[in-house]
C-alpha cells in the first residue's frame, strides 16, 4: 500500500495517483546574498539632508523611530546638528473625527499650498493596533495627487507604543523636514483622542476637520478639542449636504461665543468647504494666512513656539524617566512580585506601589522615600 496515497491501494479499482514532482526551493540557490549598506555617518546625513535629499531624509526619519539604542545616539547627533537650519516653516495640525475626510483635505489643502510655492512635508501618525501592534500606513494611497508631487513628503508613522513617544518622534521629524528646506508642514492625527493634545503642542495652527448632521455640534466632550482649536472647517459641503453644513458652521460659532478668549487673541473661525470637489479651499486658506499674519504681529508666534520647547524638554525627561524605572531589570522582577500581591488582596495598591518606589530610590542611591 502507497503510504503517501492511499487511493493506489487495491481495493480502490481504478484509481491512480502519481507521486508529482518535488517542489523547487523557495529561494533562488543561485542569487547572492545582499549585504546591506552601512549607515552613513551624522556629518554625511546632515549634509543630504541640507541639500534636500529625500533618500537621505527618509533614512533619518527612520533612525528616528527606531528602538534601536545605537540608531538612537545617531539620530539625536543628526537632530543636533539640524536644530540650527529648522524652525522656519508653517506647521498645521489637522485633526478630525474618522470618516471627516482628512486626507483626502490634506490632498487638496497641499496642492492649493504648493501651488503659491514651496515644500510640504505630510507626517501623519497612523492607528496602531492594540492586538498586533501593526499598522497599515496607507496615507499615501489616499493622497494621489500629494504622493506624486515632486515637492511633497509624505511619511506615515505607527502609533505603536507609548503616545509621548509617538509624539516626540513626530517633532523631532519636524526638525529633520524642516532643514530640507520643507517650509510647510502638515502634521494629521489618528483621530479625536489623546493625541490632539500631543499634536496641538507642536503646531502652530490647528486645523479641526467636522462633518455636518452627525451630533459633533453640541456633543460637551468635543469641549476639549474644539478650545484647541484655531480653526473649524465643515466639510463635504456640496450637493444636498450644504444647507446641513450652513446649519452646522452656525452652530459652531455659536458653541466658541461660550469659551473664553485664546490666550492668542485669534477668535477661531468657522467655514464649510467640500474637500471632493475641491470648494472653499481657498478661503480655508486665506483664514490661516490671517492667523499667522495676526499671531506674527501681536508676538504671539514666538511665545508659543518656546513655550512649546519648554513643553518637550520635561516631556522628555518624564519619558526617560519612565523608561529607566520599568527596564530596571530588579525592579521589573519586584513589579511582578507586588502584582501578585495586590491581584490576590494581600496587600494595597497604595503601599506596594510605595515599596517599589522605595526601592528604586534606593539602588539610585537617594536616600529619600515615597510619599504615603
Amino acid at each position: 500500500m502507497n503510504i503517501e496515497h492511499p487511493e493506489n491501494d487495491k481495493q480502490y479499482a481504478g484509481l491512480t495517483v502519481n507521486s508529482g514532482v518535488a517542489q523547487p526551493p523557495v529561494v533562488n540557490p543561485y542569487m547572492k546574498p545582499r549585504r546591506k549598506k552601512p549607515l552613513p555617518t551624522a556629518g554625511e546625513m546632515v549634509e543630504g539632508i541640507l541639500k534636500g535629499d529625500i533618500t537621505m531624509l527618509s533614512r533619518a526619519v527612520t533612525l528616528v523611530e527606531s528602538l534601536n539604542p545605537s540608531h538612537r545616539s545617531l539620530a539625536q547627533e543628526v537632530i543636533e546638528k539640524c536644530l540650527p537650519h529648522s524652525g522656519n516653516s508653517r506647521r498645521i495640525g489637522i485633526t478630525g473625527v474618522p470618516g471627516a475626510g482628512k486626507s483626502t483635505s490634506i490632498d487638496v489643502f497641499g496642492l492649493h499650498v504648493l501651488k503659491r510655492g514651496g515644500k510640504l512635508a505630510v507626517l501623519a501618525i497612523d492607528p496602531s493596533s492594540e492586538r498586533t501592534k501593526g499598522s497599515i500606513l496607507g496615507d499615501k494611497t489616499r493622497m494621489e495627487k500629494l504622493s506624486v508631487h515632486p515637492d511633497a513628503f509624505i511619511r506615515p508613522s505607527p502609533s505603536a507604543g507609548s503616545l509621548g513617544g509617538v509624539a516626540r518622534k513626530t517633532r523631532e521629524t519636524i526638525v529633520l523636514c524642516e532643514a530640507a528646506g520643507f517650509n510647510n508642514i502638515f502634521v494629521e492625527t489618528v483621530g479625536v483622542g489623546q493625541s490632539e493634545t500631543a499634536v496641538h503642542s507642536m503646531v502652530d495652527f490647528f486645523l479641526l476637520i467636522q462633518l455636518a448632521g452627525t451630533g459633533d455640534e453640541l456633543q460637551g466632550i468635543k469641549r476639549g478639542i474644539m478650545e484647541m482649536a484655531d480653526g473649524i472647517v465643515i466639510n463635504k459641503a456640496d450637493g444636498e449636504n450644504i444647507e446641513r453644513a450652513r446649519l452646522a458652521m452656525a452652530q459652531f460659532k455659536s458653541a466658541l461665543h461660550l469659551f473664553p478668549t485664546p490666550e492668542s487673541g485669534w477668535y477661531p473661525e468657522v467655514l464649510t468647504y467640500s474637500g471632493y470637489y475641491e470648494l472653499g479651499i481657498a478661503e480655508v486658506w486665506d483664514m490661516i494666512d490671517r492667523y499667522f499674519e495676526h499671531v506674527e504681529k501681536n508676538g504671539y508666534f514666538e511665545h508659543k513656539r518656546r513655550n512649546q520647547a519648554r513643553y518637550w524638554m520635561y516631556e522628555t525627561i518624564d519619558e526617560n524617566l519612565r523608561s529607566h524605572f520599568y527596564n530596571n531589570p530588579e525592579i521589573a522582577e519586584m513589579l511582578a512580585n507586588k502584582e501578585a500581591r495586590v491581584l490576590a488582596n494581600v496587600q494595597s495598591s497604595f503601599t506596594a506601589a510605595r515599596d517599589v518606589l522605595n526601592r528604586y530610590y534606593s539602588l539610585m542611591g537617594d536616600n529619600f522615600k515615597a510619599e504615603d
